[in-house]
């Protein structure tokens, strides 16, 4: 049997004028990581980019729409808003807040991004994805992500109260920390992209290209000639000192700490 043909995928040519994109992903923000969304929010504020654009796993948990009343949520909200006033901010759905909708875009005025999407910038052709599709040997995620992203399961899901839905994502992660515990996982352990499937989804779009999320081990890969793959960093400001933006330009593509005062 052959790999799975490239999910339908999103076009996005960057505005001419434009002289830098920042690209940045799982940040899990909760109420809990008070440093992160500190971090997160001079960023927004204090970046040189014409754009931001996150790829998934901006929030720790996202249950529906209603989420965004939370007291947490709301200040998220704010930050958001705000800063797609005066700058351009793109965001795709990660494996943690694939439930983000519409009544969220609206309220944060940022651009819905499908997973996969094609940038087209500085003369580049980049795919942009939160990179979980692509971890085939993850089989039961695979299976819970092809079920989860199902009309039938969301709108059955989306149907309970928001306090039964927040119990249970707050339970569902609570087991799954303990469970990293005991068994001791190593991040480096857990399923990576796997190599083939990049390489046909980069041709299929016809980009050099990889940028994605999701592992949380930041690093630049060659998959292939011609064909690279560059993973975003987690972001975790209270109980590490780790963050860090993918910035691309005309000058190509770096690595830089987030923006400050």
């Amino acid at each position: 049997m052959g790999l799975p043909a490239l999910p339908p995928t999103m076009k996005w040519a960057a505005p001419a004028h434009w002289q830098a994109i920042d690209l940045l992903s799982d940040l899990h923000l909760s109420a809990a990581t008070p440093g992160t969304f500190d971090a997160f929010a001079a960023h927004l504020r204090h970046t040189k980019a014409d754009a931001v654009v996150l790829l998934g796993d901006v929030f720790e948990f996202w249950v529906g729409d209603e989420q965004r009343f939370q007291p947490f949520e709301r200040q998220c909200l704010a930050l958001l808003a705000e800063t797609t006033k005066h700058r351009h901010v793109a965001f795709m759905a990660g494996n943690r807040d694939f439930l983000v909708g519409p009544l969220m875009h609206e309220a944060c005025g940022w651009q819905a991004l499908d997973d996969p999407t094609v940038l087209s910038a500085f003369g580049q052709r980049l795919l942009l994805s939160h990179g979980d599709a692509l971890c085939l040997d993850d089989a039961d995620y695979q299976q819970f992500r092809a079920r989860s992203r199902s009309a039938a399961w969301q709108q059955d899901f989306l149907a309970q109260s928001l306090d039964e839905r927040l119990r249970q994502a707050t339970a569902a992660r609570a087991a799954s920390e303990a469970r990293k515990r005991e068994t001791g996982i190593d991040p480096e352990l857990w399923a990576d992209v796997d190599r083939d499937m990049a390489q046909a989804w980069l041709r299929a779009a016809d980009a050099s290209i990889l940028v994605h999320g999701h592992t949380h081990r930041p690093a630049t890969q060659a998959l292939a000639p011609g064909l690279t793959r560059e993973v975003l960093s987690d972001w975790d400001m209270d109980h590490a000192s780790r963050a860090e933006v993918l910035r691309l330009s005309a000058r190509g593509l770096e690595r830089l700490p987030p923006a400050s005062p």
